[in-house]
């Protein structure tokens, strides 16, 4: 057993958020244990994970074997298995590291104690998991979320519940970004099928921005310390084949570095209620600039030990629905990257089906002619069309199955449509009210002033305008 004591001060936090501890591990060793003890308080919060020899620094493709944030203060890491969170397999000797995100350090300072124990014990090696490749033929609309957390980040739950959670909500693909690792594959490469395509996923998470990567197996590295490191991020994606989409870029966790080449953006998080314009603002400003930029939509929920009832605040709040061909993860990457869906405040939200001259949402047209617009369960409610200069439109939806043909109008560089809840507002706003009753507000809607603001119920991606 080996303790090694350090004090820490924003100094360091300010040099680089990330400390690291090295020690040493002989050869034979089959099981390293490392606990992490502070002084934990709200202004003093340290994260934990480990890297092996084969790191060689940012960015680095090799030697990541865990991160658990400040969720826990301790692991393990052994030749056949490990902490969720935490990379299980051969342990190479030489000089390893616990790295500890420097995320809040009081103005005096703080110890900080690890331990470690290392074990030669005789244990088997045991293989990652193999990803399997499941297909759901037919051509149609496909519902999913694509951002939500297991125990093997921060959430309490663990990835059984949340398979149960997606199925109980009748969806159809999962992305499970957990924070700064793919260890969650464990359970999700073995349990993908085509009633339930998972979607290969992780959330780099920093104190400056979140951003999900999609569709790559490998772990990307996560840390970012300058603003330019952003594009680093990108094309590190970008060379294994992956998305990458730009989270809940909104108060409190917003997206400070430089905007990468992202594919996607988070432009609806949680309920609408959470913030959720000022991100749609931001994309707006983004697509009105000039940019091709997908919108997306996640819950971000981070599953309970038990199994929630449906309701506002649990999963696939909102839903991403998206027009695919055949249900499988290469076919659901292409279609976010091309912004070929729409979102929808759950499962069972109204849809919301634009195109032009024939052409879908995500298309680029020419002297465009028609517009045909088909939404359902949004009766009473508005359908607004916007374009580079913002609204330029707003139209009554007359019954909850509608379907609307019009000239195309004079729309500058794109146009898209979004449902605002009209005769539905005061029904979904009296819901949401009585869900928090007698409850303290979750941090994400603290200081929310829901009378001042349109209800989104459903948002499309734009259908692009080529002089």
């Amino acid at each position: 057993m080996t303790t090694i004591t350090a004090h820490i001060t924003r100094a360091d936090q300010a040099a680089n958020p990330y400390f690291y501890i090295p020690f040493d591990v002989p050869a034979g060793t089959t099981r390293i244990d490392v606990t992490l003890a502070y002084p934990k308080a709200d202004d003093c919060i340290i994260d934990l994970g480990a890297f092996d020899p084969r790191d060689t620094g940012y960015p680095t493709s090799e030697g990541f074997r865990g991160w658990s944030g400040g969720a826990r203060d301790c692991f393990f890491i052994a030749t056949d298995d490990a902490t969720p969170g935490y990379v299980h397999g051969a342990i190479q000797p030489g000089r390893w590291h616990v790295i500890l995100g420097l995320y809040k350090v009081p103005e005096t300072g703080t110890n900080v104690t690890v331990t470690i124990v290392l074990d030669a014990a005789p244990r088997p090696l045991e293989p990652q998991p193999e990803r399997t490749f499941p297909v759901r033929q037919g051509a149609g609309w496909y519902k999913g979320d694509l951002h939500c957390h297991t125990f093997h980040s921060d959430a309490k739950g663990s990835p059984e519940t949340l398979h149960a959670a997606a199925k109980q909500a009748g969806l159809d693909f999962l992305a499970i970004a957990d924070h700064n690792t793919i260890t969650q594959r464990r359970y999700f490469h073995p349990q993908s099928s085509p009633d339930l395509v998972f979607v290969r996923a992780m959330e780099v998470t920093t104190a400056e921005g979140h951003a999900n990567v999609y569709g790559v197996d490998d772990w990307i590295d996560f840390r970012m310390t300058k603003p330019s490191d952003a594009h680093m991020l990108a094309r590190m994606v970008h060379d294994k084949g992956g998305l990458l989409s730009i989270n809940h870029d909104k108060p409190p966790i917003a997206w400070e570095y430089e905007l990468p080449e992202a594919d996607c953006q988070e432009v609806w998080q949680s309920t609408w209620m959470a913030w959720n314009w000022v991100a749609l603002e931001r994309w707006q400003n983004r697509l009105a600039s000039g940019l091709r930029l997908s919108a997306i939509g996640g819950s971000d929920y981070h599953q309970p030990v038990e199994l929630r009832p449906e309701g506002p605040l649990v999963l696939a709040r909102p839903t991403t629905v998206l027009w695919l061909p055949e249900l499988g993860e290469d076919a659901i990457l292409a279609a976010m990257k091309a912004g070929r869906g729409y979102i929808t405040e759950s499962p069972t939200g109204p849809s919301l089906v634009m195109s032009v001259d024939g052409q879908p949402m995500g298309s680029e047209v020419i002297a465009a002619r028609k517009l045909a617009l088909e939404v359902s369960g949004a009766g009473g409610d508005r359908l607004s069309l916007i374009d580079a200069t913002g609204q330029i439109a707003s139209i009554p939806i007359t019954s909850h199955s509608w379907r609307h043909e019009m000239a195309m109008p004079a729309a500058q560089g794109f146009i898209r449509a979004e449902i605002i809840a009209e005769g539905s507002r005061e029904r979904l706003a009296a819901e949401f009210l009585a869900l928090l009753k007698g409850r303290e507000l979750p941090w994400q809607l603290r200081g929310v002033n829901l009378a001042d603001q349109p209800i989104r119920r459903a948002l499309g991606n734009p259908v692009y305008i080529r002089p």
